[in-house]
């Protein structure tokens, strides 16, 4: 469940934790928001699966894992990468024990950013992956969610506490994923109300059109053209908005879904 990386830097000051899940390749949106907390002060457990990434069309990044570890280390982070298939009901308690164990402390910011993502529409869509979909991207991230949620603990008062679901609105030909994605966002949202006794906040974010190595040319040149900013977003533009929704500016923002895209034709 494990992979090896680097030693992590000698204790200093105390930074908060960030449990980043999604982080399997090194050019994701995820691994931009693993490199953007821990420059921003923050230790990152982050997840990967292997195997998924295996049998997409971009193919498994060799050691990618390790790799982020490595940058995030020398940016000054502690961290921990924990592969993990979120497909089993199991893996969100493993995952927070192995997070807590390694790294010292309790989770302060749950970062959802992992997804299965298979095209395939309301004809073609099995049974089988319609399930799978449900399972990784609306039943993990409510699990996550949950074992988050009886973990956290808060001073009185304060807003410390941090969940940000990325989602997408996609829907035609990709089915099981853009309704499993509707899922996860009412699961998010439900968590702003539901765990805001706790002090946490929770928001979702929809990055828009990122190219992370799925786009061809000829869908990439279309999408710019919907985009009044005429660019495709970067995983770096998820990742700061992601930084200042768990900083302490942005604890007022809260039970929201965002569109950060550019202005991105729907």
């Amino acid at each position: 469940m494990t992979t090896s990386e680097p030693p992590s830097p000698t204790p200093g000051p105390v930074r908060p934790i960030a449990l980043i899940t999604g982080v399997g390749r090194s050019i994701g949106i995820g691994a931009g928001i693993a490199r953007r907390l821990a420059a921003s002060g923050w230790d990152v457990a982050f997840t990967y699966w292997t195997p998924y990434d295996r049998r997409m069309d971009w193919g498994a990044e060799p050691g990618a894992a390790a790799a982020i570890a490595k940058e995030l280390a020398e940016a000054g982070a502690r961290t921990a990468a924990i592969e993990a298939d979120l497909s089993g009901p199991d893996a969100p308690t493993r995952i927070f024990d192995e997070a807590e164990q390694r790294l010292g402390g309790p989770v302060t910011a749950l970062v959802l950013s992992h997804a299965e993502s298979v095209d395939s529409g309301l004809l073609d869509t099995t049974v089988e992956a319609f399930d799978r979909h449900f399972a990784v991207n609306s039943r993990a991230s409510w699990l996550l969610i949950r074992e988050y949620g009886l973990r956290f603990r808060s001073a009185p008062g304060t807003a410390t506490g941090r969940i940000v679901a990325l989602t997408s609105d996609h829907t035609v030909g990709n089915l099981p994923y853009g309704a499993s994605k509707g899922a996860l966002d009412r699961i998010a949202l439900a968590a702003a109300h539901e765990l805001a006794h706790l002090g946490v906040t929770a928001n979702v974010v929809n990055p828009g059109p990122v190219d992370t190595g799925w786009m061809n040319d000829e869908l990439r040149e279309t999408l710019v053209r919907g985009t009044p900013l005429g660019r495709l977003g970067t995983p770096q533009d998820t990742a700061h908005l992601v930084e200042f929704l768990c900083s302490p500016e942005g604890q007022w923002i809260n039970g929201q879904l965002l569109k950060s895209n550019g202005g991105a034709a729907s």
